[in-house]
């Protein structure tokens, strides 16, 4: 039984590290996706201000003058002006979603794990409490239990000798009577006394069986109750402690990370939006 609650108190830290380790690298994802995203935010950033200056160039064509009075016309080059107002703000939606996800994400991440450190610890804790209630109950029946066998067996020996002082009173009460009136005569005392001896022998015998019958007895029902002390402390602690330990090491986890990747994906897609009205 030690051992099973030992692996009891094991596997609970293991899930508690596991969801740890998930959240870290979770984390981890999310920084690295920032960095990526900052860095391909810059290089569209580069490449926008790069071709921006090359403008100079068709500022004397008639497309350009043109362009100029009608800023609406559908010309190549109003479709090279769009091309280049797309591309920054395709920058600035993947530098907006890089600080998303480095910032609020990430962060919030790392506070859920630490948030489920320290609920694994406190669980640990009160499952270690619970664990050593049980294994005291268990050990107050078991000290029960052999308190009743010592009383059981000195119950046993006690009987034996209560039987066989009884057949030895049985054979001197049966014992044929002298025949001849002068044997009768000497014989007679020496009989009582040996049957008074006897009875008195029966008679102690008698209340010592009874003694230890007694304390028999009450150890008996003290087992009992202790064996029905430890089934009502094990059931209760199999079909409410436990559940309710594994109902803790679950609250608010599986709501806080799904808030954060719901957040993730609505980000992502506030930045494809963007870019495809863009």
């Amino acid at each position: 039984m030690r051992w099973q609650l030992s692996e009891q108190l094991r596997c609970l830290e293991l899930q508690g590290e596991l969801r740890r380790e998930l959240l870290q690298e979770l984390a981890e994802f999310m920084r690295r996706r920032a960095e990526v995203e900052l860095e391909y935010s810059r290089g569209l950033e580069k490449l926008a201000e790069r071709f921006s200056s090359r403008g100079g160039r068709l500022g004397s064509s008639r497309e350009h003058q043109s362009f100029r009075k009608e800023p609406s016309l559908l010309s190549p080059l109003h479709c090279w002006a769009v091309l280049l107002q797309h591309t920054r703000q395709q920058s600035r939606e993947s530098a907006a979603l890089s600080e998303v996800l480095a910032g609020p994400l990430a962060q919030r991440l790392s506070h859920i794990a630490e948030d489920v450190g320290r609920l694994v610890k406190k669980s640990r804790d009160l499952e270690q409490q619970l664990q050593d209630e049980l294994l005291e109950v268990v050990s107050e029946l078991q000290t029960a239990k052999k308190t009743y066998q010592a009383y059981h067996m000195e119950s046993v020996n006690a009987e034996a000798k209560l039987r066989e002082a009884e057949r030895q009173e049985e054979k001197r009460a049966g014992r044929s009577v002298p025949t001849t009136t002068a044997g009768a005569t000497e014989a007679g005392p020496l009989r009582k006394s040996s049957l008074k001896k006897g009875g008195r022998l029966v008679e102690k015998r008698q209340a010592k069986f009874m003694e230890h019958k007694l304390k028999c007895t009450k150890a008996r029902n003290e087992y009992l109750l202790s064996l029905a002390s430890v089934n009502a402390a094990v059931s209760n602690y199999y079909l409410h402690d436990v559940l309710d330990l594994m109902d803790c090491c679950d609250t608010g986890f599986h709501l806080a990370l799904g808030q954060v990747l719901r957040s993730y994906t609505a980000a992502e897609s506030r930045t494809q939006a963007s870019q495809v009205q863009g």
